[in-house]
Parts: structure tokens; sequence; C-alpha cells
């Protein structure tokens, strides 16, 4: 059980737990994935990259790193996401005999996708040392945000689209506390 966990425990998840936490990145991280349907483990990692290892990321290794994780994100991510949020309704309504209940599992559901969203960041983890590890070190502020900005272009954000600020502050702000 210590080394499935410890391979769950990546330098990836502390960044995006901490990153996600910072105030404001979780209400950008959220618009983006409704606007765009941006996958917000994808974003982070494209931050951590940048900000944490000075690796900037084309827009094909943003495609590559998507695909790695699409059937995972797709078919386990968002079917607990969908859950979730169908539980809702029912784990608020104060009419409901079976709020409780609801509620309760609403909660599981809720703790199995934050698991689900730390595999799927693992997998990215895997991912990145198997395909960037060889790679050309830059700036972190300019890595940073051209690879924010690759993620959004690989959604389909519309040209000009700013990077989320409290996220690139965040991470930023993260990688120099490392350092």
């Amino acid at each position: 059980m210590v080394g499935e966990e410890s391979v769950l425990e990546t330098p990836l998840w502390a960044f995006s737990l901490s990153v996600y936490g910072a105030e404001g990145v979780e209400a950008e991280c959220l618009d983006l994935q409704e606007r765009l349907q941006l996958d917000v483990n994808v974003l982070l990692f494209a931050a951590y990259m940048g900000a944490f290892e000075g690796v900037v990321l084309a827009p094909q290794d943003v495609a590559a790193a998507v695909a790695a994780v699409a059937p995972w994100h797709g078919e386990i991510v968002r079917a607990l996401r969908g859950a979730r949020r169908a539980l809702k309704p029912a784990s608020l309504d104060e009419s409901n005999p079976l709020r409780a209940p609801a509620a309760g599992l609403r909660a599981k559901v809720k703790a199995a996708e934050l698991d689900s969203e730390q595999i799927e960041q693992a997998m990215l983890w895997q991912w990145s040392r198997r395909q960037l590890t060889e790679r050309t070190r830059s700036e972190a502020g300019a890595a940073l945000a051209t690879n924010l900005q690759s993620v959004l272009a690989h959604y389909g954000a519309p040209a000009g689209t700013s990077v989320p600020a409290g996220l690139l502050a965040a991470a930023l702000n993260f990688a120099a506390s490392k350092s």
C-alpha cells in the first residue's frame, strides 16, 4: 500500500494542491473548465512544467499530454464529476427525506473524484518523466506563460484570451518558495 501512495504523491500533486488553493485560482480554473471543456489537470501540469521545471511545452506536447490521459479523464474523472453534480440537488433539498444519505454519497463521490484526479496527475507526471526530462530549461516566467497559452489554444480559446493571472502568480510564488 505504501508503494501505491508514493507513486501518487508527486511534486506535481503537491504543486497542484498548493496552487489550486491560492486565492482566486480555483474560480479561474473552473471558469476555463466550463467555458472551454478544459482539463484543469492538464492546465496545472503545464503550469508546473513551466514554473517549476522551466520546460516549454510545444503545442504537440500539450496534445500528447492530453492524449495520454484522455481515456482516464473522459471515462473516470468526468463520470465522477457528473455523478457528484447530479447528487447535489438531492443532497441539498431539505424536504427530501433521503437528503442525509444523498449528501453522504455525494461526499464519497467527491472524494473519489479527487482520487481520480490525483491518479490523472500521476499519469501526467509519469508521461513527463518519459517525454520531457531531456528538454532544455528556460526562464520560469516565460515558460509558464507560454505553456498556459498553449493549453488555452489547444482547447480552442479565442485568440487574445489572457492567461489566468491568479494561476500565473500562484505558480511562480510556489516555485520561488521551493527554490
